[in-house]
């Protein structure tokens, strides 16, 4: 029996905003933090200076990552601290843009905050639906060769949300997992655990998109906010206050008639200089999150709401299905997670459904009478990290070992047998 069977696997959700980590059989994941990393800019200018003049000096991977390499808050701090450390983010839109970064930051996940072995433990990463085999194929090099670790799966994130079984005591494998995270907004179907890949819509709005909108709309109403603080001030403005309103036009006319219940006060401290600075949060509150609603207020090349792009995803999947899909539409990531937003989302999507219905009734004639489509938009407290939770459960199976690539098979064959996803063939 192998060892590392008998110790728990270890789950990371490596997102484009955030990356969650954990241990399989956790509720909640051990870490959150942002996926960013900071390189001393002055140490890899004298690394090229050395390297061009031929000396003999040599840095250390551990002295690289300790010191010149910080990820998540840290990261973000030293930034802001220092002017010699540069953000860099390796994963955009849910792609790895960066995997020379991407291997360092696992190396710290791994070493410096689960603080465990790799070598001891089976692994579970997760990936975008989209993603090219090649992606999988780098993937499996770094886990297998950097880290010499004995199994390692890679699973498709809106599947484990939709797998992790959370709305009732039994896990429902079909139904449209709505997926908007920082840096992509996915709509995926999934029928018995089948993934219906070629009904797969993605969309170029996210939660990104509502944090640089908020700021944009701070910065032209000349909010005094220092430049380099903006965008994380806006950050957390969406966290903190943006909800979903039903009306546009009601919710102007409210702020405008009673301003002091609606304006909220930001209050903040210059990175730089100490010193501390107050601006006013006001029509942002409701119109960050507009953007998946109406999506023309924001950026004129995409301007399909989020309702109409799922109502298309589940009109492309197999008509049997259809029912069902509409019955189970799961939400998850942390931009799904505003007041109201599950509510805004159904009330919209059930306007669609019911005028089609109404359009075939008056088409075919009312002595044909259709039954209605039941529409039903899945909201719970943990939808935020719902991918990492459904990774847990996997991980946490028996059946989990018999779908991971392992070492042997990798010295076998090599790192083409990451290319293929089992989610794709069925269920697990």
């Amino acid at each position: 029996m192998d060892p590392a069977t008998s110790r728990p696997a270890v789950v990371i959700d490596n997102g484009t905003g955030y990356t969650k980590m954990g241990f399989a059989g956790n509720v909640e994941p051990c870490f959150i933090i942002p996926t960013v990393v900071a390189v001393n800019d002055s140490f890899v200018n004298q690394q090229r200076t050395s390297n061009k003049s031929n000396r003999l000096t040599q840095y250390s991977a551990s002295v690289m990552a300790d010191v010149d390499f910080l990820i998540g808050d840290e990261a973000i701090a030293r930034s802001r601290s220092s002017s010699i450390y540069n953000l860099k983010y390796p994963i955009k839109n849910g792609q790895v843009d960066d995997w020379d970064g991407m291997e360092r930051f696992w190396q710290q996940c791994i070493f410096n905050y689960l603080r465990c072995d790799p070598e001891d433990h089976y692994f579970l990463l997760t990936e975008s639906p989209l993603t090219a085999p090649e992606s999988r194929e780098y993937t499996g090099e770094i886990m297998f060769e950097t880290f010499n670790v004995p199994g390692l799966h890679m699973a498709v994130q809106p599947v484990l949300a939709l797998a992790a079984g959370y709305t009732t005591s039994k896990c429902e494998m079909t139904g449209v997992v709505v997926d908007v995270g920082d840096g992509g907004t996915h709509v995926v179907p999934v029928a018995e655990g089948y993934v219906i890949g070629s009904s797969i819509k993605s969309i170029p709005i996210s939660g990104r998109d509502v944090t640089l909108f908020v700021q944009r709309l701070m910065r032209e109403r000349g909010e005094n906010i220092p430049p380099e603080d903006s965008f994380e001030v806006a950050r957390k403005v969406k966290e903190m206050y943006c909800y979903t309103c039903s009306d546009i036009v009601k919710e102007f006319n409210k702020h405008d008639k009673e301003p002091a219940k609606y304006i909220k006060q930001w209050k903040g401290t210059k990175p730089k200089t100490g010193a501390s600075y107050s601006c006013d949060i006001g029509y942002e509150r409701f119109l960050g999150p507009e953007v998946f609603f109406n999506p023309e207020i924001y950026s004129s090349d995409f301007t399909t709401p989020l309702p109409a792009v799922i109502d298309a995803c589940i009109q492309t999947a197999p008509i049997d299905t259809r029912r069902a899909l509409y019955k189970n539409v799961v939400l998850s990531g942390g931009s799904t997670i505003f007041k109201d937003f599950h509510r805004r989302l159904e009330r919209d999507l059930k306007k669609i459904v019911d005028a089609r219905v109404l359009a075939s009734e008056a088409r075919l004639g009312r002595e044909l009478k259709s039954h209605p489509v039941e529409v039903n938009v899945v909201s719970h407290h943990i939808q935020r990290y719902a991918v990492w939770f459904g990774g847990s459960v996997l991980a946490s199976t028996p059946e989990f070992y018999a779908v991971c690539h392992t070492k042997a098979e990798y010295e076998e064959h090599g790192a083409s047998i990451c290319r293929a996803n089992p989610v794709f063939k069925g269920m697990y």
